[in-house]
């Protein structure tokens, strides 16, 4: 096996791993899954925490009913709410609710627990996680700041 191969089925089974961690806390803590959780946090980031729903999309990675599926739940349980566009009624954005972002605070401190947590003690130190971040990116994965 190749060594390009072999690096590239250690990422996918360390974001498995990865998957699985933030699941369980945030799950267990929330509720809700980390792709529950990105979602959230990307509405969270945008001017009045909402966005149109094609650009809350593009921006995870998503497909337009990708975006849907993945906000109707989120819609059921009040942390998000759909908005029409007033000029333009093809237009629907994805909003966060008061109870969201205030939702979304808890999650977002689970979540910075949870990283601190896998990158810590002296097998990780800060600019190894800073590295790693250089060399995620170099890969396209950007961080939800776009960065």
């Amino acid at each position: 096996m190749s060594e390009a191969l072999d690096a590239a089925l250690r990422l996918v089974r360390a974001q498995a791993t990865l998957v699985r961690r933030f699941d369980a806390r945030l799950g267990g803590l929330h509720g809700v899954s980390l792709a529950d959780f990105t979602l959230l946090l990307r509405l969270g980031q945008a001017p009045g925490g909402r966005m149109r729903r094609v650009d809350l999309a593009e921006a995870l990675g998503l497909t337009a009913s990708g975006a849907t599926r993945g906000l109707a739940p989120l819609e059921r349980i009040g942390l998000v709410t759909r908005e029409p566009d007033a000029r333009d009624a093809r237009v629907a954005y994805a909003a966060l609710t008061g109870t969201g972002r205030r939702r979304l605070a808890e999650m977002l401190a689970t979540a910075e627990e949870t990283a601190a947590d896998v990158f810590a003690g002296p097998a990780w130190p800060a600019a190894d996680v800073a590295g790693l971040a250089g060399l995620l990116t170099r890969l396209g994965g950007t961080g939800l700041s776009g960065s």
